[in-house]
């Protein structure tokens, strides 16, 4: 058993939502390989089994899997009373679960932005309302926002997903300064993503003449769920995972305006592929498509086996170690000198 996951199974059951593909399916795996309980929740009911199979397999003691939408508060809820019951308890809760619409803003029309808003926002509220509902009484547990380098940096034909991971961010910080304010031990973290190589770009609804991919580089879904484990086992602030979410973040830090007019010019071809979409594709936006869709999307040539992280509060750190260097000389710099003019005799 790896480091860190003693305490992990010690703690508590694992629950993971948007556990039936994708990132949320490596992510269950990776935590039923070290031995934790695991509840998957998600909609579709094939892939939810398959990854509850897979979960045993892998090494958990026990996998359940519960369907639920998470757009929806109450099976949210009473997917976490079961969890609780079943499991022994809930040490760690995942939000993971999100959907997604592939157009420009004028294309699409009001549903499509309050689905995806149910879902992956909303969705968020409701499982950290879940798993505080049964943390808050023992004073002990992880919540684990699954975020993106959108949760800075919007880009074009994903409006709709990058304001729900703004919202994201903007929620748990506004949970943290209460969890802070009230004492609680409660630990809560935000790992913001770059590209994955998930089944999303397959069933997502799109309204673009060509097949949506993933802004390059890519990434496997294992790797960064590894990363995502990370987070929950140390639960720093934040952590940002691979180079070019730490790119697109800080870029849109120091400059916005030229990441703008770079996006409005690359943002739309680096989101397709040079294959015509299917007229007539069926997607998940509104209800889960049937079959088992895996892990994996249709991308494994091009993503990595692996992926980097960064804590940001090194990055501020060494930021404000600079600036405590720097300041002093500029200060100087700027100083003007002792006696700017001459001085004037006295009479």
């Amino acid at each position: 058993m790896e480091r860190g996951s003693r305490s992990l199974a010690a703690q508590g059951a694992v629950v993971v939502t948007g556990a039936s593909a994708g990132v949320g399916r490596a992510t269950a795996l990776a935590f039923a390989r070290r031995g934790a309980r695991v509840a998957l929740v998600a909609r579709g009911t094939e892939g939810l089994e398959a990854a509850r199979r897979e979960a045993e397999a892998a090494g958990a003691p026990r996998a359940i899997a519960v369907p639920a939408d998470t757009a929806d508060a109450a099976a949210v809820f009473a997917a976490a009373d079961r969890a609780a019951a079943e499991l022994g308890g809930i040490g760690t809760w995942v939000n993971c679960a999100m959907a997604t619409v592939f157009a420009p803003v004028e294309a699409m029309v009001p549903e499509e932005f309050r689905r995806v808003t149910e879902v992956t926002y909303l969705g968020y509220v409701h499982g950290t309302l879940a798993a505080l509902r049964h943390m808050r009484p023992r004073d002990a547990g992880t919540i684990v926002q699954v975020g993106s380098a959108l949760a800075y940096r919007a880009i074009p034909l994903q409006s709709a997903y990058c304001a729900a991971k703004f919202a994201i961010r903007g929620f748990t910080d506004s949970l943290r300064c209460g969890l802070r304010h009230g004492g609680s031990r409660i630990r809560l973290t935000m790992v913001q993503l770059p590209a994955v190589n998930t089944p999303q770009f397959d069933w997502a609804r799109s309204h673009m003449p060509r097949r949506a991919q993933p802004v390059p580089p890519i990434h496997q879904p294992e790797p960064v769920a590894e990363r995502i484990v990370q987070a929950a086992l140390s639960a720093p602030r934040e952590l940002w995972v691979g180079r070019a979410s730490v790119q697109a973040i800080l870029g849109t830090m120091v400059a916005p305006g030229l990441l703008d007019r770079l996006l409005a010019r690359r943002g739309y071809d680096g989101q397709m592929t040079a294959e015509p979409e299917p007229p007539g594709q069926p997607d998940n936006l509104m209800a889960p498509l049937p079959g088992d869709h895996g892990t994996h999307g249709r991308f494994d040539a091009r993503a990595r086996d692996r992926v980097g992280a960064v804590d940001p509060a090194w990055l501020r750190g060494a930021a404000g170690l600079a600036l405590g260097l720097l300041l002093p000389l500029a200060w100087r710099g700027l100083s003007p000198p002792e006696h700017p003019w001459p001085r004037q005799p006295r009479h």
